[in-house]
This record gives C-alpha cells, structure tokens and sequence, in this order.
C-alpha cells in the first residue's frame, strides 16, 4: 500500500466528479485512512464504516441478515453486500467492501490470507478473491493496496463522468 496509490486514486475520482466510501472489517478502516492521507481527500472520500462485528455488517453497512446467515461474514456475496450498502448510505459514486481474515489463526473456515474485495458504482459490483501471505499488518495493507488497484482499474474503463 502506497501513498501513491491512494493520490492517483484520489485525482482519477476528482477528474470524473465522483466519491468514494469503505466498508471495512479486517482492514478497520486502514482504506479511509489512507486515502485521508491525500491532502483534498475531502472532495473525493465520503466516509466509512468500520464493521469488524458481523452484526455491524447489517447495522451500519446494510447487510441483509439472512445474506450473513447463509454465507457468513467472510465470502464474496458479504464483500459485494458491503460495497452496495455503504456507496448507498453515503451517497458516494464508489463503494468498497471489504472482509477477510487477518490471521493468524483461520476464522469461518477460511485461512489467513483470505480476502474478498467488493467494488460497487451501482451499476455494476465486481468482487475480487485475495489470498495474501504474511503477518497481520502485510495482510491488511495488501488488502487495501488490491482496493485502490481495482478502483483504479475500475476508473479507467471509460465510465462516463457523473453529473
């Protein structure tokens, strides 16, 4: 996770007069953070919502219950449910989910490493499946720096300007 990524994050949302918002669990908010780092982060970053609790999945990021019954916190559908809810609730353009398991130990069944990124602009929601090594910190940063590489990615297909 670089600086950088998060200022070419922040200029392409700039260039295009659109916004962003986060749904964090493993990463605890680490995304806004950095991109709050870009100084002007303001025109480009809505907000957030830490939802390391499953129940605060629901509550502050509209997760429907029963999608956290079935497939639990950590999987693709919570990932994509995330960066729906959240873009909704803070009326960003953009928004990003993410859920995973930090380590060390698993959790829900799923290993250390195991990430699900979710990008929503409201047309479209992609969800992207990491499994990335290392301690804690390495797994979250990764996480966050796969973040700002989708949405760059994301941005550059040509979507039309917002208005």
């Amino acid at each position: 996770m670089t600086s950088l990524q998060a200022t070419r994050v922040h200029r392409a949302l700039l260039e295009r007069g659109e916004t962003v918002a986060a749904a964090e669990s493993l990463t605890a908010g680490l995304f806004c953070a950095t991109l709050a780092t870009v100084p002007g982060a303001s025109a480009t970053l809505r907000g957030g919502a830490v939802v390391y609790a499953t129940e605060l999945k629901a509550v502050l990021a509209g997760v429907p219950a029963d999608l956290l019954a079935e497939h639990g916190p950590v999987s693709p559908e919570t990932a994509a449910a995330l960066a729906e809810g959240i873009r909704a609730r803070c009326g960003a353009t953009w928004g990003v989910g993410l859920t995973g398991v930090a380590g060390p130990d698993p959790a829900d069944g799923h290993a250390p490493g195991r990430v699900y990124l979710g990008l929503s602009d409201g047309r479209r929601t992609d969800v992207v499946q990491l499994d990335l090594a290392g301690d804690r910190q390495a797994v979250r940063e990764g996480s966050v720096a796969a973040a700002f590489d989708g949405l760059l990615t994301r941005l550059g297909e040509g979507r039309e300007r917002s208005s």
